[in-house]
């Protein structure tokens, strides 16, 4: 099983282009980081997929070079090795799907399991299996419907997904950031932090896609990957997981449109259809209509759209209802809202007599027009509250269950919930949130504890003592955007 790989890139400050808007984007969004996708073998990990072989690099270069070109002869590169990679990828403790067979027992004669999925898909006579329906808590309260495949169904998804990733990643263009070989949130982060900090950007367009998973038209889904593909074989496998269905209480729900979250062709799906709905109309639009500049940042069906000029805001706008609506889609009107905000956003409300700019949330964080110790703006970063509060009502509920557990072994599972939730929001700017989450489940585990016995001992002391020994201190473990956006893109972006 090939190993994560691993980048120590030095941080080296890189002057941004001061002429043409876009050539400015191509190196604001990251542009550059196509090429070493395309290029470069696909990056092991829970999404990206295992590691690209060199069978796959004629695919990736003739994708790059003719981007007509269609790809009839692709599911051969599905072979029992690609196979047996995408099986030590999945996550061993991951959920099983309907047939209950878990990552172990199907290891257990994994060679004779590989040739055999591997014959079935290639005489045809592979069938799926319907997902199992689970529910996962929203932070507003709500339920996200996830589709649990069989575990035989997500290693061969997921060994096509790489296949289909070497033909893609020529294509998606460098605003999308999400489920991508080698780009993660916090990429799509950095962009938007950078593009707001140094573009002209005035108004920001923060809009949502209504139950976008739920609602992809699956004749629309076809044709477009009947752009780049055209080997029937795979259009087939992906036609079968889409109409897989899913179990319910028992009972089988046929689902005529959509595609399940939780599937690992989903992500893939998922871009693919923005890529041609969303992704290359926005970027001909900014090109051919707007009067200003325009930045666009996409994170799967998350998006963030800046504008210079308000009227661009609300063509745009308009305009992009008109476009989702041809293909099955709609702007979720309560969660759609055109904001001033930017460098001199705090400014020009002063001027008119409003109040300060207001906020809007990305990826779990919360963007605030703020500023500096030298009264220069700069953009502030925090913790969504709903998510905060959210996720700390989970860690209460779940000590409750555990409170009657050796004490070192709740400390062990507290360490890994507050080291993964700092690791992803500990970045500049947002210590005091992420201290107060350290310290707001520090004070749910006393509680537990202390309800253990009505005749405790422990006090906040020795509470203290048990924290220092399990829970490691808050620090900041992220670069400053610019910083580390800068060392991505260096000699990187096409305008250099």
């Amino acid at each position: 099983m090939n190993e994560r790989e691993k980048s120590d890139r030095p941080v080296v400050p890189v002057k941004l282009p001061n002429n043409a808007a876009r050539a400015a984007a191509e190196v604001v969004e990251g542009r550059g980081l196509r090429e070493g996708n395309v290029v470069g073998k696909t990056r092991p990990g829970l999404r990206a997929g295992v590691s690209g072989s060199s069978a796959l690099d004629r695919v990736r270069g003739i994708a790059e070079k003719d981007k007509g070109a269609r790809f009839t002869a692709l599911l051969h590169h599905v072979d029992v090795d690609r196979l047996r990679a995408a099986y030590w990828a999945l996550n061993p403790r991951a959920a099983t799907g309907v047939d209950g067979v878990t990552w172990r027992e199907y290891g257990i004669d994994l060679e004779e399991n590989l040739r055999d999925l591997h014959a079935r898909v290639h005489r045809g006579s592979y069938r799926p299996k319907p997902s199992r329906r689970a529910y996962v808590p929203k932070p507003d309260g709500r339920q996200r419907p996830l589709g649990i495949a069989a575990l035989e169904d997500k290693l061969l998804q997921r060994a096509v997904v790489e296949v289909l990733n070497a033909v893609y990643e020529a294509d998606f263009l460098g605003f999308s950031y999400g489920f991508r070989p080698g780009r993660s949130p916090h990429q799509a982060l950095d962009a938007l932090a950078v593009a707001i900090q140094h573009r002209k950007v005035s108004w920001i367009l923060d809009a949502d896609i209504r139950g976008y998973f739920e609602h992809i038209d699956r004749s629309w889904m076809t044709r477009f990957l009947e752009h780049r593909i055209g080997d029937r074989r795979v259009l087939r496998l992906v036609q079968k997981w889409m109409s897989a269905g899913v179990i319910e209480n028992g009972e089988r729900v046929d689902t005529l449109q959509g595609t399940p979250q939780g599937a690992s062709v989903s992500p893939l799906l998922a871009n693919v259809y923005l890529h041609y709905v969303f992704d290359l109309w926005a970027d001909r639009w900014r090109r051919l209509r707007a009067r200003g500049e325009v930045i666009v940042v996409r994170f799967a069906d998350d998006y963030i759209v800046g504008f210079q000029y308000r009227d661009d805001a609300e063509r745009f706008h308009t305009e992009l209802r008109d476009r989702l609506a041809q293909f099955n889609l709609e702007l979720a009107a309560e969660k759609t809202r055109l904001i001033e905000f930017g460098r001199f956003a705090a400014e020009r409300r002063q001027k008119r007599g409003l109040g300060k700019p207001e906020t809007f949330a990305f990826l779990g964080f919360t963007h605030i027009c703020a500023k500096d110790r030298r009264g220069r703006f700069a953009l502030r970063r925090v913790t969504e509250k709903k998510r905060l509060r959210a996720k700390l009502k989970a860690i209460k509920d779940e000590l409750k269950r555990r409170r009657h557990l050796p004490v070192p072994e709740q400390g062990q599972w507290l360490e890994r919930v507050v080291r993964g939730h700092c690791r992803y929001y500990a970045v500049p700017g947002n210590i005091r949130a992420v201290t107060t989450f350290r310290d707001q489940a520090q004070r749910h585990w006393f509680k537990a504890l202390r309800r253990r016995s009505q005749r405790t001992d422990l006090d906040w002391e020795r509470m203290g003592r048990l924290a220092d020994r399990w829970l490691s201190p808050t620090r900041i473990l992220h670069p400053w955007p610019e910083q580390r956006f800068h060392a991505t893109t260096r000699a990187r972006s096409p305008v250099r």
